[in-house]
């Protein structure tokens, strides 16, 4: 029939111009072998970024948390939880109740961030979280309390303390002045006492990756990696103190937030960098800095599909050779259109209506080819995460001498929970570079919340058995005394 003709010619013509954009596609394609390879380059930066001498030209940054437990369930109290980590800025109000072994959000308010506050200067930032806290405060009449806060804050930072965190760099578009090299918390509370109208308690600095870990610990306490997939992507896992070179003391572990984003800074992924990846890096609004972020990560996966698909269309295997205006704008093609378009059932459609959009004339064969092009990205993506998820995996197994690991890695980020086969590929990889370990995937609820109220309570809870211990260690000695 006409149909059948029709049908067995699109599919001649599709096959004929996949072969020819395959070799466009080809450098996205990593093996195995690769991926260990790039597993084994990760390590090294890893054990270089823990040196006590060679961590400051480290890529991979290792910071220390000073998070030195996760949650063990006895842990309760209220607290409020700030998180800052892109556009949006949320305040929460958070109970833990230990008899239900419950995280209860009470409630939360989210405040924008305008750009002109992300680009200003430090004093306007805080003083605008300060408003922000402020307003929330007073709608859950609470501004008579002095509580204890979680501050989430998803950027790179050199932790001093649990309640002192300099910020190494900007990231995520912000560009605030006065920030760089100076504490956070105290710029924080810098700003409140500027109000002079509320106060707040103890403050626990929380890395978002600390945050999910700490989020999925209270229910799974066999979870000692966190891991985000999102705008930008980062990792945090228990280490053996005897391994934090950094920081005093050789007994029990840490969780070290490993900036993994950083990893290729110092050029040593150029050898899978490809064309596009090289622009993206040149256009963003830091060149140079978070190599591996910008090959895998929700902020910039877009644009990669996007820069492919205009040169694609330059080389006429694309649209009839015909760019459109919304084409050539950097950004327009959203990250959110490769997971509309990689859906099982609607994923076509949705890649007509969004070619549509961009004022593009498509053919059936291009929406393939399209979609074609965001699978292979997008598994990229999923397996170098699973690379360097292996690499993290296997360290904790080898510290342990262990055989054999079992554990849980608590998760979270757009791109993890909203792309179709995202997390499906990157398990399937990890299991294979990763043989001798069970990993369990939970998705955090709330981390940058809840995980920021968590990890506020385990440093109260380790802060009051401390102080028992020292309680019980004096009465010892006075009874040793009136012997």
């Amino acid at each position: 029939t006409t149909q059948t003709i029709a049908r067995s010619y699109i599919i001649f013509v599709y096959l004929s111009l996949s072969l020819q954009v395959k070799k466009y596609l080809k450098p996205f394609l990593l093996s195995q072998e690769k991926l260990q390879e790039i597993s084994a380059r990760l390590k090294k930066n890893m054990i270089q970024g823990l040196g006590k001498h060679t961590h400051h030209k480290a890529p991979v940054k290792m910071l220390p948390t000073f998070v030195r437990a996760t949650p063990d369930g006895t842990e309760k109290g209220d607290f409020l939880a700030l998180d800052l980590g892109g556009t949006n800025f949320r305040v929460l109000y958070v109970r833990v109740m230990e008899e239900e072994q419950k995280v209860l959000k009470m409630d939360s308010q989210i405040c924008a961030i305008p750009q002109d506050i992300m680009r200003g200067t430090g004093e306007q930032l805080f003083d605008h979280i300060a408003a922000c806290l402020a307003d929330f405060l007073d709608s859950q009449n609470l501004k008579g309390q002095t509580l204890p806060l979680g501050f989430t804050f998803s950027f790179p930072c050199e932790q001093i303390e649990i309640d002192k965190s300099i910020l190494i760099h900007w990231t995520k578009g912000f560009s605030c002045s006065e920030v760089e090299g100076k504490d956070v918390v105290k710029l924080l509370r810098d700003a409140i006492h500027r109000r002079a109208d509320y106060d707040i308690g103890s403050v626990a600095m929380v890395n978002d990756t600390v945050g999910t870990m700490m989020s999925c610990g209270y229910k799974d306490q066999s979870c000692e990696i966190g891991m985000i997939i999102g705008t930008g992507t980062n990792a945090c896992y228990m280490e053996e103190m005897k391994n934090v070179k950094r920081v005093e003391g050789e007994d029990g572990r840490m969780c070290i937030n490993t900036e993994w984003g950083g990893f290729g800074d110092d050029g040593s992924l150029e050898d899978i960098q490809t064309q596009f990846d090289v622009v993206v890096d040149k256009t963003s609004i830091n060149p140079g800095i978070h190599i591996f972020e910008k090959m895998i990560s929700g902020m910039y996966l877009g644009e990669i599909v996007r820069l492919l698909l205009v040169k694609l269309t330059e080389d006429k295997l694309l649209f009839k050779g015909k760019t459109s205006e919304a084409l050539l704008t950097p950004g327009r093609f959203e990250t959110r259109f490769i997971s509309e378009i990689e859906e099982q059932d609607r994923g076509l459609k949705n890649c007509q209506n969004i070619l549509t959009e961009l004022g593009l004339k498509w053919d059936s064969v291009d929406v393939r080819l399209v979609r074609l092009v965001c699978d292979t990205v997008s598994i990229r993506s999923a397996h170098l995460c699973a690379a360097a998820l292996a690499t993290i995996v296997n360290r904790i197994r080898e510290n342990r001498g262990l055989d054999y690991l079992k554990t849980t890695v608590g998760v979270d980020g757009t791109v993890y929970r909203k792309h179709p086969n995202f997390s499906d590929k990157l398990q399937a990889m990890v299991h294979r570079l990763a043989p001798n370990c069970s990993i369990t995937f939970l998705v955090s609820e709330d981390g940058s919340g809840k995980g920021a109220a968590m990890v506020t309570a385990v440093a109260q809870r380790q802060a009051l058995s401390h102080l028992l211990e020292d309680s019980d260690s004096d009465r010892k000695e006075d009874e040793e005394e009136d012997k």
